[in-house]
């Protein structure tokens, strides 16, 4: 299946549905979100334990164990510059049938890319992208799934929440209706389909070693 996720170098990762996943021994998932963690952060932890056979990202650097399973064909990753990936990430969410964009011509990117002219001006058709399953990262949710992210781990839950099929979302806190001020809400509740509640981060963050 095609699972896509929150977050960027593990801060905005659900933490428990990441945990849930290497419990049930689920493999052979497509992933989308902005990177590849670290080896034992966040998203991270899948592509370490060999749960991962495609990703669509935009960078893999922070862990190795992703670097190695590319290159010895394990692993295949399609990049996306990460301007562009939030944008294909934000079509999906509402419905949009691609972007267009001039980063990336005649590069490694524009490889089986449909191109376009608008203006006299050539631009990339970048589809958009969505899943089978989203899971994202909140601070605090109603009982109707409206959302408030803490800080910066909002980073791409938002949009992620919105190109899901199905989206599940791990919150630190859920409140009861009326505790949310409207104006304070980034996610309404018509894109969540399931709320958990977090036991926490359950791994060292890298500066913390």
């Amino acid at each position: 299946m095609v699972l896509m996720f929150g977050g960027f170098g593990g801060i905005g990762n659900p933490p428990t549905l990441i945990k849930g996943i290497l419990e049930k021994g689920i493999k052979n998932l497509t992933l989308i979100g902005n990177d590849t963690g670290f080896p034992d952060v966040g998203i991270g932890q899948l592509v370490t334990a060999k749960r991962v056979r495609k990703m669509v990202t935009t960078h893999i650097g922070s862990n190795p164990n992703a670097g190695k399973q590319m290159t010895d064909g394990t692993l295949d990753i399609e990049f996306s510059p990460q301007g562009t990936f939030i944008e294909r990430v934000r079509a999906g969410g509402v419905g949009l049938g691609g972007v267009l964009v001039d980063i990336g011509i005649d590069s490694v990117i524009d490889i089986n890319k449909q191109r376009v002219t608008v203006l006299g001006k050539e631009y990339l058709v970048e589809t958009p992208l969505t899943a089978d399953v989203s899971i994202v990262y909140a601070k605090k949710a109603d009982p109707f799934g409206n959302l408030v992210f803490d800080k910066s781990a909002r980073n791409s839950n938002p949009y992620v929440a919105m190109a899901g099929n199905i989206t599940i979302v791990e919150v630190d806190e859920i409140v009861p209706l009326g505790a949310l001020e409207p104006e304070e809400i980034i996610v309404p509740g018509a894109f969540v389909h399931y709320i958990v509640q977090s036991e926490g981060v359950d791994w060292k963050w890298v500066w913390e070693k």
